[in-house]
């Protein structure tokens, strides 16, 4: 895996040991980011469901300021601090060990709203209709602001939410789609 544009372009990241993590390709990732923005201007988002955390570590290459990262696998977490070492991004960023929906829950405490929020669950484990519901209640994407969902192809998310409309959809294989929301 590597970082595909911006400030870190180029630069190798590691992935996460074992089976139970599935990496964003690096083509997907590419095509993905031209529709998000090839580059932001500051931001903060949240990498959930995180791995290795190459998705936000993209973001922040782009220019986002600042990211947050969550998964509750201890070699994830590992993995996603060794990544942020070798590039310097200590400052820009959180790590958390955790379940999704507490980090949700933790972070609408804290009062923190996202410009970019990446969904990249193992799939068919966890129902993208409550987070999304979760993520619109809590009120954590700012107006205007992205979510990505990385998906099966044969796993349909809803094309209108409470907040969010779909801005995109996509087959980029025979196994990954992807949704992509804005909130209005």
């Amino acid at each position: 895996m590597r970082v595909i544009a911006g400030l870190y372009k180029g630069r190798h990241l590691e992935a996460v040991p074992g089976k139970f993590t599935r990496p964003t390709s690096n083509k997907v990732k590419e095509a993905v980011f031209q529709v998000l923005g090839p580059f932001f201007e500051d931001g903060i988002c949240l990498d959930l469901y995180a791995g290795s955390g190459a998705l936000g570590i993209e973001a922040l290459s782009r220019g986002m300021e600042q990211g947050i990262f969550v998964d509750k696998h201890p070699k994830a977490i590992h993995t996603i601090h060794k990544n942020i070492r070798t590039l310097n991004l200590e400052n820009n960023t959180e790590v958390f060990r955790t379940d999704s929906y507490r980090a949700l829950n933790a972070t609408a405490k804290r009062g923190v709203q996202f410009d970019l929020i990446l969904l990249d669950p193992p799939y068919q484990k966890v129902s993208y209709g409550k987070l999304l519901d979760t993520i619109s209640d809590l009120q954590l994407l700012k107006r205007d602001g992205l979510i990505y969902c990385e998906h099966e192809v044969s796993e349909q998310l809803p094309d209108q939410l409470d907040r969010f409309h779909v801005m995109k959809q996509e087959h980029y294989n025979d196994t990954t789609g992807i949704t992509i929301y804005q909130n209005k």
